[in-house]
């Protein structure tokens, strides 16, 4: 893969090193540096021209430095002559921005997409955006991957003959149906209701949940208020255990150490698609790698192949 240049942002270095590892090429540097005035300036310190340029970079906090820095990353690599240039962006934080529900406010996942265009970005590969019509915001082609093979090689390892996955609303049922089916469980979603001032309440919950093991299913866990509310609904039906699943980690606010303290939480899942820090990790967290799922992608992209054969085929176990 001579002419690939893989570069990474501050936001998940360790990542970046990782993808590039499976595919076997060097990560290029970066130098970011800030000025006086609290601007920041950033510079590809490997060659780009003509060359396949792969910006890995997700947005997680400081969402707005690291979102300026992927920017500025992405005019640096046309102005530089990139034959082509690729956003990785494992987590996309504003496709929760995704309408307007409300009078007055600003469709953030839509602009968001826009600024990453009119900086330079040819192509876009994302994983489990929060909302699937975020992928019509961009004028460019996107690569949207989910990291379900990967969590459902991880639950293999359990008896899963009276497992339920459950989603804690209607709108992310979809997915947990497509992972349940692939798991071999039934399914069961949460009748959630948010309320302006940001309390979550959920009713009850449609499904077969009493005496079995139960795997909860989320795109993202930010404050965890909705997966401790879907606890308490769980409970009064009487699960054999539960188990806690989701794609992007974030753990806001000490969300890792309430859910950790439940005690009939076997366990948390997430995925490596952002950070988390190893003074907040517990004993009842498990991070699986996206990586070799990223490395291929990027390498289907670069060599002219199907990326939705990616998920034709399950991964080898």
């Amino acid at each position: 893969m001579r002419d690939i240049a893989v570069f990474s942002g501050s936001a998940h270095p360790e990542l970046a090193a990782e993808v590039c590892a499976h595919l076997g090429v060097p990560l290029s540097p970066v130098r970011v540096s800030r000025f006086a005035n609290d601007c920041l300036e950033v510079q590809l310190q490997a060659n780009c021209r003509e060359r396949d340029v792969f910006l890995v970079q997700p947005l997680v906090t400081p969402v707005q430095e690291h979102l300026v820095e992927l920017l500025l990353m992405c005019d640096a690599a046309r102005g530089a002559s990139a034959g082509r240039i690729t956003v990785v962006m494992p987590h996309y934080s504003y496709a929760r921005s995704d309408k307007k529900d409300a009078p007055r406010i600003s469709i953030g996942g839509r602009l968001v997409a826009d600024l990453l265009i009119a900086a330079g970005a040819g192509r876009v590969l994302a994983m489990t955006l929060h909302s699937p019509q975020v992928h019509g915001f961009f004028s460019v082609p996107v690569d949207h991957l989910h990291a379900r093979r990967e969590l459902a090689a991880h639950f293999r390892q359990y008896d899963l003959s009276h497992a339920t996955v459950v989603s804690p609303d209607l709108g992310n049922a979809k997915e947990a149906a497509a992972f349940a089916r692939m798991i071999g469980a039934q399914v069961a979603a949460g009748a959630k209701q948010r309320f302006p001032d940001d309390r979550v309440s959920i009713n009850s919950v449609i499904g077969e949940v009493a005496g079995r093991d139960v795997i909860v299913l989320d795109d993202e866990i930010a404050k965890g208020s909705t997966v401790l509310e879907l606890l308490e609904r769980l409970r009064e039906s009487g699960p054999r255990s539960i188990r806690i699943a989701c794609t992007h980690g974030l753990f806001a606010a000490g969300a890792l150490k309430r859910l950790s303290e439940q005690s009939d939480v076997l366990e948390i899942v997430c995925t490596n698609t952002v950070p988390v820090p190893v003074e907040e990790r517990t004993g009842k967290l498990r991070v699986l790698s996206i990586a070799p799922a990223l490395a291929e992608a990027v390498r289907r992209i670069h060599n002219g192949e199907s990326v939705s054969a990616l998920f034709d085929a399950p991964r080898d176990e």
